[in-house]
């Protein structure tokens, strides 16, 4: 094991339901839309992977005829500009924090001299955005690669973005383990030959992750620890890096 690939959204942090869903919503009033995304119909949404994709799709399920006009992607692409712009400013206000656990094995792989690597939908702004205000000015250079937004064409589950962190990286597939929270996650990064840990969040609790390496409900702390399934066994504790060099065998 050298090297550990992290998703962002809902992985590192649950900045789902109260930063992205807000963001898109202040976009959408920015933009003098009537639409609005409460909490269950962001959670339904959740199941089309990247911003832009995301509001094309709910667009073409309550207008058709509107989605399908020939200025519908420089709008789209405006909004999600808009959107962007309200996300880093409510990270930067501090409104969102690592979960639980997180810093603990980014610290612990960097002591250990592990290679850090992102693997994300989301935008490169919203993931500096998100390190910056939780791990510091200095917090994006512990990831030796970051692969987000357009990097590749497809997003997950397309396994594109897990390939392209791979190849930049040097390593081959058996020789790095993904985290992620999601099963559209959960695909991509297996459809790349990785071993996955999924720590499932508020909108993912409920979805089957057969076949990841390790399936919790986080990563845990000594206080509170994660509970779930680790190698086809129950398994409660705090995941460190033994944790991980254990399963990865």
């Amino acid at each position: 094991m050298q090297a550990l690939i992290f998703d962002v959204d809902g992985t590192l942090a649950e900045t789902e339901r109260d930063g992205h869903r807000i963001a898109f919503n202040q976009s959408f009033v920015d933009a003098g839309l009537d639409w609005h995304w409460d909490v269950p119909t962001y959670g339904r949404l959740l199941a089309i992977t990247g911003g832009k994709e995301r509001m094309l799709a709910y667009w073409q399920e309550i207008d058709p005829q509107a989605a399908s006009r020939p200025e519908t992607a420089g709008l789209i692409a405006e909004l999600h500009r808009r959107k962007t712009a309200h996300y880093v400013r409510l990270v930067a206000e501090g409104g969102i924090a690592l979960r639980p656990g997180v810093r603990r094995v980014l610290e612990q792989a960097r002591s250990a001299g592990l290679r850090l690597a992102i693997a994300t939908t989301t935008t490169p702004d919203n993931v500096e955005a998100l390190i910056h205000a939780t791990l510091g000015a200095g917090g994006m250079d512990w990831f030796e690669v970051v692969g987000a937004g357009d990097a590749v064409p497809r997003k997950k589950p397309d396994p594109g973005i897990y390939t392209w962190v791979l190849d930049r990286l040097g390593l081959r597939p058996d020789q790095a383990l993904a985290f992620e929270d999601s099963t559209n996650g959960l695909r991509a990064a297996q459809g790349a030959g990785l071993r996955t840990i999924v720590t499932t969040g508020a909108y993912t609790r409920h979805e089957n992750f057969e076949g990841a390496l390790a399936w919790l409900d986080g990563l845990g702390d000594a206080d509170a620890p994660a509970t779930g399934r680790a190698c086809g066994h129950p398994w409660s504790g705090a995941v460190g890096l033994a944790e991980l060099r254990q399963w990865a065998v």
